[in-house]
């Protein structure tokens, strides 16, 4: 371990307790917090999925006030969303002086200099080699349609595949890729057909040991493909694409070995499929470079970017070479899709993650790392700990050595850290995820990691003594 590892494992002081903790006014969630609960109870859709009954009024950076005064320690940023966390006045100003030009003349039917400036950006910053062309839309779930159909219309190939423990979207081609929570499914079908799911390297779960053994464990999910898919049951000359997710996000922030994803660029480059990555929760610096799939060094073919591009603005990019968006007018649009507000946030966006949020996620989360390591030897409860950048899971189990799945005991370490004024969300079956925003400070990190290991250690006690 490094020595700048070593000083960054630490624990936060009362002093640093009391200037970047919590500050809670009344217990939570508060009398005006209940009412609102109930009203939206009686009035929004019940397929929202509501962790626990948190009602924002105001954000600031990595802070979070409800409506009774209560302030919290966001290490959420709105589900990997605010990478440049809440209300940052460069987005702020962004977005104020874009509304005041221009707020919507639809970019499918006419131009405006945004659009070129940004994907001009983008470009810039590509995983792979260029020219590109880009697809502005809405939301993750967009870029993933895009993205779908442009492979099925580039190859005149109708069949994709995709990941056990992928998640991809809600809208139908995207639900159809998706493999995360058999509720996400449920009474939808027929989805669209011609999506072959396969397993997803996942080395905790499978008891690999070491590096050598986790890249041929890699080694071997990707080849499967080859190896028995492509001689049973789907030809690979009529394979589209390879959906892939460099790190999966709602599956657990499962980090694959890079050898997996190096043989599915193989695998593509024999057989003319071209590879898509998913990089909607996992980009724009979350783990410490612009994209996840650049820690492995594979150039993918298409890339799906949204999430943390706006700072919170609805903005979805499918990110394509040049020579696959071959498609002609009419071919895909979307009505509100770049809209002018949108891009000006994401530059402005782009502006502040290239200046500080990269590089503070990568420092502040190998600090994060380091800390959250050492509670596998620690903590019975706590199974795995793995991530990259500010991209971290901290999977839950009941014991170690069965590592049998403790969702119940994830979310109620979930819920504890909320009553304790920090806000966390779980991903998969019951991992703990940590998504700050890319600007948050290793002061803030260290009493956030103070609470979580609060709750971890009261759980743990709980546990052993059920």
């Amino acid at each position: 371990m490094s020595i700048e590892i070593q000083a960054s494992v630490r624990v936060a002081d009362s002093r640093m307790h009391a200037k970047f903790g919590p500050k809670l006014a009344t217990s939570v969630p508060g009398p005006l917090a209940q009412t609102i609960v109930i009203e939206d109870q009686r009035l929004i859709s019940p397929s929202y999925t509501r962790g626990y009954p948190l009602v924002v009024k105001n954000g600031c950076g990595c802070r979070i006030e409800d409506v009774d005064g209560n302030e919290f320690l966001d290490f959420t940023a709105g589900i990997a969303v605010n990478s440049t966390g809440h209300c940052h006045p460069e987005v702020v100003k962004a977005i104020q002086d874009q509304a005041a030009r221009l707020i919507h003349m639809s970019g499918t039917d006419f131009y405006y200099d945004l659009m070129p400036q940004l994907a001009s950006r983008l470009s810039a910053i590509a995983p792979m080699p260029g020219p590109h062309r880009f697809y502005f839309g809405n939301s993750g779930a967009e870029a993933v349609e895009c993205a779908l159909k442009l492979a099925r219309y580039h190859t005149g190939r109708q069949n994709i595949i995709s990941f056990f423990g992928s998640f991809h979207g809600r809208t139908m081609g995207a639900l159809s890729l998706t493999a995360s929570k058999i509720q996400q499914k449920r009474r939808f079908a027929p989805l669209v057909p011609g999506v072959t799911h396969v397993p997803y390297p996942y080395p905790y779960r499978r008891r690999v040991k070491g590096p050598q053994e986790e890249e041929a464990y890699g080694l071997a999910c990707a080849r499967f493909l080859e190896e028995k898919l492509f001689k049973t049951t789907l030809p690979p000359e009529e394979v589209a694409a390879i959906f892939v997710e460099p790190i999966q996000g709602e599956g657990g922030y499962v980090v694959p070995p890079n050898s997996f994803l190096q043989e599915l660029r193989r695998i593509c480059d024999r057989h003319g499929i071209l590879l898509v990555a998913d990089e909607v929760q996992s980009g724009v610096g979350r783990t410490g470079k612009w994209w996840a799939i650049e820690h492995s060094g594979v150039e993918p073919d298409i890339v799906c970017i949204a999430k943390g591009i706006a700072s919170g603005m609805p903005l979805g990019v499918c990110m394509a070479k040049a020579e696959l968006m071959d498609w002609v007018p009419g071919s895909h649009a979307s009505t509100y899709g770049g809209n002018p507000i949108c891009l000006a946030a994401a530059m402005a966006t782009l502006d502040i993650v290239e200046r500080e949020g990269m590089d503070n996620a990568a420092r502040v989360g190998v600090a994060a790392l380091a800390r959250l390591g050492a509670w596998v030897e620690k903590y019975e409860i706590v199974g795995d700990v793995r991530g990259r950048g500010l991209m971290i899971g901290v999977e839950i189990v009941e014991d170690k050595q069965s590592r049998k799945q403790a969702g119940a005991l994830r979310d109620r370490i979930v819920n504890l850290a909320f009553e304790k004024g920090l806000l966390l969300l779980g991903c998969g079956e019951n991992t703990v995820r940590l998504c700050p925003p890319l600007i948050v400070t290793q002061e803030e990190t260290d009493v956030a990691l103070d609470i979580l290991e609060e709750c971890v250690q009261e759980e743990c006690v709980m546990h052993t003594t059920r």
